[in-house]
């Protein structure tokens, strides 16, 4: 086989966002971050608060079998919401687009929806199990990235900066 038929290696790929050489894609990005979130978890809690009415009218209409849905009510809502708007078309969560920001994968695509439902799944088991330790690993990143961000290959990068190069 010559070189023209051989898929590049590991090492000759280069990730489509290099902080060196494109700083503003991720000025400020993790500050942004921590309030996007905060933004999205008030969406969340009141997308439960709703869902408990619903499951509420549920369980009286099936004579409580309903109910048992009260117990993964609040992890059901919170994938779905981030799930759902990562794997959309603008690639972020309300909060996100709110400060800005966009998700993309190290190759510059942006997510698909069963790469956001696994993002989704580890940002909350991670962010159960370990919060302040993933706040910490993502000041030492060069992208700004989180623990499930580095397991997955994306990043949040600054949307103006994108489409502004």
């Amino acid at each position: 086989m010559n070189s023209t038929d051989m898929a590049p290696s590991v090492d000759e790929r280069r990730h489509a966002y290099d902080p060196e050489t494109r700083p503003a894609l991720f000025d400020g990005v993790l500050s942004r971050r921590v309030l996007a979130f905060l933004f999205d978890v008030v969406m969340i809690c009141a997308l439960v608060a709703v869902s408990s009415v619903v499951v509420g009218f549920l369980g009286i209409l099936t004579f409580g079998l309903g109910w048992l849905l009260y117990g993964i009510l609040v992890p059901l809502v919170a994938v779905s919401y981030t799930a759902l708007t990562l794997g959309g078309s603008r690639a972020a969560t309300p909060g996100m687009r709110m400060m800005g920001l966009e998700m993309r994968l190290w190759y510059g695509a942006k997510p698909y929806l069963l790469l956001a439902i696994m993002h989704s799944f580890l940002f909350w088991f991670i962010h159960v199990a370990f919060t302040p330790f993933m706040l910490l690993l993502a000041l030492f990143s060069r992208r700004g990235q989180l623990l499930h961000d580095m397991i997955l290959g994306s990043m949040i990068l600054d949307r103006d900066a994108l489409y502004n190069h």
